[in-house]
């Protein structure tokens, strides 16, 4: 992570990030979360789930955007909005990546719109977002 100037950030630079999703993450996501919905934890009862299989948490996904932000405008960065969209659960063994683009920048108030989709290891898009986040002014 490095530090950035807001005025040096372009509309349309991107950051990366994949992971494979493993079920040490998925019961840690549990434990922080206080999410033992069986449907990620439970192999008996996924089996019988319109899914057929545990999935991870929707928001375990969703959180991996944040590394994204975190790139894009350097140390200090402020997450301050996220919407994200499930379009396609992501289980266990998954690989995801993460690719994060700036949509738009306001440098009345050093912030920035940023567009996220994160895809599976099978290229198919399993979930959509936007985030603002915000950089600190120097003092």
């Amino acid at each position: 992570m490095i530090k950035k100037k807001f005025e040096d950030i372009q509309i349309g630079e991107r950051a990366t990030f994949g992971k494979t999703i493993t079920e040490a993450d998925v019961f840690a996501f549990a434990g922080i979360t206080g999410d033992f919905n069986p449907i990620h934890v439970n192999v008996e009862f996924a089996k019988n789930s319109f899914f057929g299989k545990r999935v991870a948490h929707g928001m375990l996904s969703a959180s991996l955007i944040d590394q994204t932000l975190t790139n894009l405008g350097g140390l200090g960065t402020i997450h301050l909005t996220q919407t994200v969209k499930f379009l396609a659960p992501v289980f266990i063994g998954d690989t995801v990546t993460i690719v994060s683009e700036i949509a738009s920048k306001d440098p009345a108030k050093n912030r920035m719109t940023v567009k996220s989709s994160v895809t599976n290891q099978e290229g198919k898009t399993v979930l959509e977002g936007e985030a603002l986040i915000m950089m600190l002014k120097e003092k």
